[in-house]
């Protein structure tokens, strides 16, 4: 009875580590994150770009820019996982196509190719409404810096951390805890990041130059904390993430204003 209490108190252990290990890869930015950044695009919509895309969502009934941005989450395959993030050496943030994205298969080439679909007027509605749901959700993905993070710890992923007595990894921090610790409705927190002035807002930044200031952001000194999250952290980098919803937000909007007009 003892060994058998034992192995699953360790078989309940490992299959919890596993949960923490891998929950940053479910959903990047976590729900909420998201939809505050499709939100916010939402709000910035050109009057044609909202008629277009009104009508691309019409073909599912009830669906906004908001409830679409967890879809390519909670449609994971295998042939797509890698669409949501790409790895850089721990040197560099320099993309190279051939090193970096092999076969395609990261977040640049993913989206840039999304958003081809999107413009093409001449495919079908249904694949562009797909291109849509994916373009408003891996925009977002590419500015969060661990989705543009370090090979050898899957993005944060395994970097084990400790946030308020609790066991998580570095990665769902950045996803979920810092967004959650606002304790901000989904408006509020719109409402909060609209205040943000930041310069990057007017960039015409291109999905690489995105990617590439997320990997910049993983590299900035103490962004891998010594394991406990504290006050000082959470102060240092909670406006960072707030600028890189916001980012996300207007270059999500710009994006989508060009690939929908008429």
């Amino acid at each position: 009875m003892t060994r058998g209490n034992g192995s699953s108190a360790i078989a309940k252990f490992t299959l919890t580590s596993l949960l923490l290990s891998f929950s940053g890869l479910l959903f990047a930015w976590g729900h909420q994150g998201h939809e505050v950044i499709a939100g916010l695009a939402d709000s910035l919509l050109s009057p044609s770009a909202r008629q277009e895309a009104s009508r691309l969502l019409a073909l599912e009934p009830g669906q906004t820019l908001t409830s679409i941005s967890t879809w390519a989450d909670e449609h994971r395959t295998k042939d797509n996982a890698k669409w949501h993030f790409i790895n850089f050496p721990r040197d560099t943030c320099t993309y190279e196509e051939n090193r970096d994205c092999r076969d395609g298969q990261c977040a640049i080439q993913a989206l840039e190719t999304q958003i081809a679909i999107l413009s093409n007027k001449g495919v079908s509605d249904q694949d562009r409404l797909t291109a849509l749901k994916f373009v408003v959700h891996l925009m977002g993905d590419i500015h969060q810096p661990l989705h543009a993070g370090f090979f050898e710890d899957k993005g944060g992923n395994q970097y084990q951390v400790q946030f308020e007595d609790r066991s998580t990894n570095l990665h769902a921090l950045w996803d979920t805890d810092l967004i959650e610790n606002l304790h901000l409705t989904n408006q509020n927190l719109i409402n909060q990041i609209k205040l943000i002035s930041s310069a990057n807002k007017s960039i015409n930044s291109n999905v690489k130059n995105s990617a590439q200031e997320s990997c910049e952001i993983a590299h900035s000194s103490n962004f891998y904390p010594d394991r406990i999250i504290d006050k000082k952290y959470t102060e240092q980098f909670t406006p960072v993430l707030m600028e890189r919803l916001s980012i996300a937000g207007h270059r999500l909007a710009r994006l989508l204003n060009n690939a929908l007009a008429d």
